[in-house]
C-alpha cells in the first residue's frame, strides 16, 4: 500500500505523519512526485493479535485500529506544509486468575494525534523535513491532561539518483512519566531492481514503530512485502482502574509478510506475522514499576487501506 506497514528505521512514531514524505510518493514501487496545490489522503487499518500466553500465567489478545486524514499544500519546487489528524484504538482482553493477567490492568486505549509535516527543497538533490506533533494516549477514563505528549523530527535527505535517496535526522519525543527520548532518524528509499525495493516510511496507528521493509512488485497492481519493526506503546490508565492514574506499556518486535493491491487512488494490504520479544509493564501514577511480564510469540493478522482524494 502507499503508506507501508511500518515506520522509519529509527522514526518518530508519535508524530503519526510520514517522516519520509519529503521523498517521492510511491506508485507501483516507482517514485512519483506529489502534485502542486492541495492534496488529501485518508488511510487506516485494523490488526488483530491472537491469544498470546503470558510467562506468569494467563493470556491476552488485542484489537488495534487506526484512521488518519492528511491534507497538504505543495508549492512549485517541492516545498509543502500539511496537517494530519489521526485516531487510534488498542483494545486489550486479559484472561487468567494469576500474575499480570489476573490484575486485568487495562482494556481500551485511545490515541489522538495532531501533526504538521513540513518539507522543503534545498537545491536539486537535497530536501529537508520537519515534523512536529502532539498526542493524547490514554485508557478510557484517564485524565486527559495527563495523557499528552509531544515531539518532533527534523532532518534532510539526499537524492543520489532516481533509484536511491538516503537521509539522516534526529527526533525528540516526550514520554508519560518518563524522560524524553532522543533518537536518530534514517531515511532510505532504494529501488534495488525494477521490481525490488527497500524502504523506510512513516507509521500509522496500529502499525506504529520504526522498521524496514522489502517490497517485490509482482505485477503493475500487486506487490509482496516482508519486514520488521519495533513497536512501543505507552499510555495513561483509568483514574478508577486497577492502578488509578497509572501507566501501562506494551513493546514488541513484529516480523511480517503481506500482499498489497493498488488500483488508481485506492490501495489495500493484507498482512500477517508474529510478535517477538513482547513485554507488558505496569507502573504507578509517578512512573514507578509495579510489575511486568513477558509474553510468548503471538500471531497477528491485519488489513490496511489508503485512498487519495
Amino acid at each position: 500500500m502507499r503508506s507501508t506497514m511500518l515506520g522509519a528505521l529509527v522514526a518518530c512514531a508519535l508524530i503519526g505523519a510520514h517522516i519520509s514524505a519529503h521523498t517521492a510518493e510511491q506508485k507501483n514501487g516507482q517514485p512519483e512526485a506529489p502534485p502542486d496545490g492541495w492534496s488529501t489522503s485518508v488511510d487506516g487499518g485494523v490488526v488483530y493479535q491472537f491469544d498470546t500466553d503470558l510467562d506468569e500465567g494467563g493470556d491476552y489478545n488485542a484489537t488495534r485500529a487506526a484512521f488518519r486524514v492528511t491534507s497538504r499544500y505543495q508549492w512549485e519546487g517541492g516545498t509543502s506544509l500539511g496537517l494530519s489528524l489521526e485516531y487510534g484504538y488498542d483494545g486489550y482482553d486479559f484472561s487468567g486468575d494469576g500474575g499480570f493477567a489476573g490484575l486485568d490492568p487495562w482494556s481500551d486505549i485511545h490515541r489522538f494525534t495532531v501533526a504538521a509535516p513540513m518539507r522543503w527543497s534545498m537545491g536539486q538533490n537535497w530536501s529537508g523535513f520537519f515534523n512536529p506533533g502532539i498526542r493524547s494516549t490514554g485508557e478510557s477514563g484517564a485524565s486527559f491532561s495527563d495523557t499528552i505528549t509531544g515531539g518532533a523530527g527534523i532532518g534532510a535527505a539526499y537524492r543520489f539518483s532516481d533509484r536511491l535517496t538516503i537521509g539522516p535526522g534526529i527526533g525528540v519525543i516526550s514520554q508519560i512519566e518518563d524522560s524524553a527520548t532522543v533518537f536518530p532518524i534514517i531515511i532510505i528509499n532504494w529501488k534495488m531492481t525494477e521490481r525490488l525495493s527497500l524502504e523506510t516510511g512513516g507509521g500509522l496507528g496500529a502499525t506504529l514503530g520504526p522498521g524496514l521493509s522489502l517490497h517485490y512488485q509482482a505485477t503493475d497492481a500487486w506487490r509482496l512485502t516482508m519486514g520488521g519493526r519495533y513497536e512501543s506503546l505507552r499510555f495513561r490508565l483509568d483514574e478508577d482502574g486497577a492502578v488509578a492514574g497509572g501507566v501501562g506499556k506494551d513493546k514488541s518486535y513484529p516480523l511480517f509478510i503481506g500482499a498489497g493491491y493498488e488500483k488508481g487512488p485506492l490501495a489495500f494490504d493484507v498482512v500477517g506475522g508474529f510478535e517477538f520479544g513482547g513485554e507488558l509493564r505496569l507502573e504507578d501514577s509517578d512512573g514507578n514499576k509495579i510489575t511486568e511480564d513477558s509474553y510468548n510469540t503471538g500471531g497477528f493478522l491485519g488489513l490496511t487501506f489508503s485512498y487519495r482524494l
